[in-house]
């Protein structure tokens, strides 16, 4: 097994809320995404190959505008999220377009990724130390009963947008910085006293600590995860699908909690020192181009990354 880990970046998503393909979108005047920024980051920490997950139609797209630039510095491929890729036996409902969640998305590199690897957000920003962090962890695991799992979180308040809802996991650790629980919020937004979650559809609103600790989709995983994905596609199809025939997905922050409830794997959470931003509206956008300029003039990044 290669100890240089791998670089998975979520990008299947049909970017609904933000009204357009969100992942390709320049973020300055160099025409730099947010997703060249966290392949930079990975690069420079030691990952030695990054793998898309997108749908097929967009596969031009990302080649032209991100794969090729990025590919002249370290190992590319390109795994499809596709709609057909259901369990044995079952079918896809009528009139469903929508994907099957990230937990499908990681899945669908189960013939592709054979070492250790992280899982990313395409259109999130991490931060620099996030991926060293995550780097040292995948490198220097070893063998152990449990799956070794990792991710890296982030305080509540320091991911929500003045401009709609978010979804995020919200964590709970024992006291070695392990996680115990992990709780999909689907429906999260800020207001005047800080935040609140909704689960019907934004009826009632229930109040969030600011300093809860929330997962943003960066974990670190060892190969042996898919034979449990493919386990929980079969429970998601028999249980869930049935319900919410168009809109239901399975999500990563569920399923990771149900192998820690089985006794399957173990979370460590890391620490980031920087701070997390993304575009998950479109007005969002302006924060993010003046943060990364700001991250340039510092230093932190060249003003060309390829």
């Amino acid at each position: 097994m290669s100890l240089k880990p791998t670089l998975v970046i979520l990008a299947a998503g049909m970017g609904s809320r933000y009204g357009g393909l969100k992942q390709i979108d320049p973020i300055d005047d160099k025409g730099h995404k947010i997703i060249d920024f966290s392949i930079y980051d990975a690069m420079r920490a030691g990952f030695g190959k990054v793998v898309f997950i997108i749908k097929k139609e967009n596969e031009q797209d990302f080649r032209s505008c991100i794969g090729d630039a990025v590919s002249r510095k370290m190992q590319v491929e390109y795994v499809f999220q596709d709609l057909n890729d259901v369990p044995s036996g079952f079918s896809i409902p009528e009139g469903r377009v929508k994907p099957w969640g990230t937990a499908h998305a990681v899945l669908a590199c189960r013939d592709t990724v054979k070492e250790p690897f992280a899982v990313i957000n395409a259109d999130d920003y991490y931060g620099v130390s996030a991926y060293q962090s995550l780097y040292d962890y995948l490198t220097t695991i070893g063998e152990q009963e449990k799956m070794p799992f990792c991710m890296v979180g982030y305080e509540l308040q320091n991911t929500l947008t003045e401009h709609g809802s978010v979804a995020r996991g919200c964590c709970q650790m024992d006291a070695a910085g392990y996680l115990e629980t992990i709780v999909e919020r689907t429906k999260i937004i800020k207001t005047e006293d800080g935040a609140a979650y909704s689960d019907d559809d934004g009826a009632t609103y229930h109040p969030l600590p600011g300093n809860m600790l929330v997962s943003m989709n960066m974990w670190g995983f060892v190969p042996e995860i898919f034979q449990e994905l493919q386990a929980s596609m079969d429970r998601f199809f028999t249980s869930e699908v049935e319900k919410n025939p168009l809109k239901s997905e399975c999500y990563i922050p569920m399923e990771v909690g149900r192998m820690i409830h089985e006794g399957k794997a173990t979370v460590k959470v890391l620490s980031s020192r920087d701070r997390w931003f993304g575009v998950t509206y479109k007005e969002d956008k302006p924060f993010v181009v003046e943060s990364i300029r700001q991250l340039k003039e510092q230093g932190v990044y060249p003003d060309i990354l390829w």
